[in-house]
């Protein structure tokens, strides 16, 4: 017997229920004609006689009756289980790696994530802290985050946070006997906290404005780290001076465990932006990532 297509076999299913070739031929969204040569194929492929055709209907013959009863609850399940990995394909699930530093994760990331996960079990992130202009598509990452200036004109960027502020704060014990320096230039008098930069080629120098005058100081200090969290402890400790993102502050300020110096100096610059490359193909799970993180402010 010669091979059978399964197709043919539903086009004879749709028919024998629907007892109609106008009807079968309009679910199928084929012609009528092109529909009744496909039966007359099959039925001599199998030898068999499938339907029987009056003018005014038409119905299965016994050895059709036997095929509608054997093939089409088969079909049936087949046709289920695809719709089945169709919705599976479209549901959000797989590991998304993400490049940030630490403070984006804590301002920008994890709200959202303490959002997404619980209600997504299919979903597993992975980040990785670096405060280093990541290659994502080499290291294999789907996005990074980084505030707004120093991300790639290449890259698809979307905002997930407000404008940022940074300040320059000290312990009250640090200021014990010290002046508190009044522009960005006497800063190079105190003992400063210094955060490395990998891609900025070494120490980051503070960044100021006033009146349009913009001013990059670069300081000094027993400690350097490469990461906000330590520079925040070590300032708490009156170990010098921090220059720090003004929420991660905020708290310290208000109790007086800090004091905040040159607010007047720091203004505000981009916020945190999503980005990925323009080329790249999200997966249900990373649309559904970035439609949580989207900022809408």
């Amino acid at each position: 017997m010669q091979q059978i297509d399964l197709n043919d076999i539903a086009a004879f299913l749709t028919v024998a229920r629907q007892r109609s070739f106008t009807r079968a031929a309009a679910q199928l969204g084929v012609s009528q004609s092109a529909l009744s040569q496909t039966i007359k194929g099959l039925e001599a492929r199998l030898g068999l006689r499938l339907l029987t055709r009056t003018t005014r209907s038409v119905s299965p013959t016994e050895a059709g009756e036997r095929l509608l009863r054997a093939a089409g609850p088969r079909l049936d399940e087949i046709g289920a289980e695809l719709n089945a990995l169709s919705a599976l394909r479209e549901k959000p699930s797989g590991t998304i790696r993400i490049t940030a530093h630490d403070h984006a994760v804590a301002a920008a990331l994890w709200p959202a994530l303490q959002k997404l996960l619980p209600e997504y079990a299919d979903i597993n992130v992975e980040v990785v802290i670096d405060y280093g202009l990541t290659d994502i598509a080499a290291e294999r990452f789907d996005a990074g985050i980084r505030t707004g200036e120093i991300v790639d004109r290449d890259m698809v960027a979307i905002r997930i946070g407000p404008d940022l502020r940074s300040a320059v704060v000290g312990a009250p014990g640090y200021f014990a006997g010290r002046a508190k320096p009044l522009t960005p230039q006497e800063l190079t008098a105190h003992r400063c906290i210094n955060l490395r930069l990998p891609t900025r080629g070494g120490l980051y120098a503070w960044e100021f404005e006033k009146g349009g005058r913009e001013l990059r100081v670069r300081v000094e200090g027993q400690l350097v780290f490469n990461a906000t969290a330590p520079m925040l402890h070590a300032a708490l400790a009156g170990l010098g001076l921090a220059y720090l993102p003004a929420d991660t502050v905020q708290e310290y300020l208000q109790t007086g465990e800090l004091i905040q110096v040159l607010a007047d100096w720091c203004p505000l610059y981009p916020g945190y932006h999503l980005y990925y490359p323009s080329r790249r193909q999200p997966t249900p799970a990373f649309r559904l990532l970035v439609e949580t993180l989207r900022y809408e402010g």
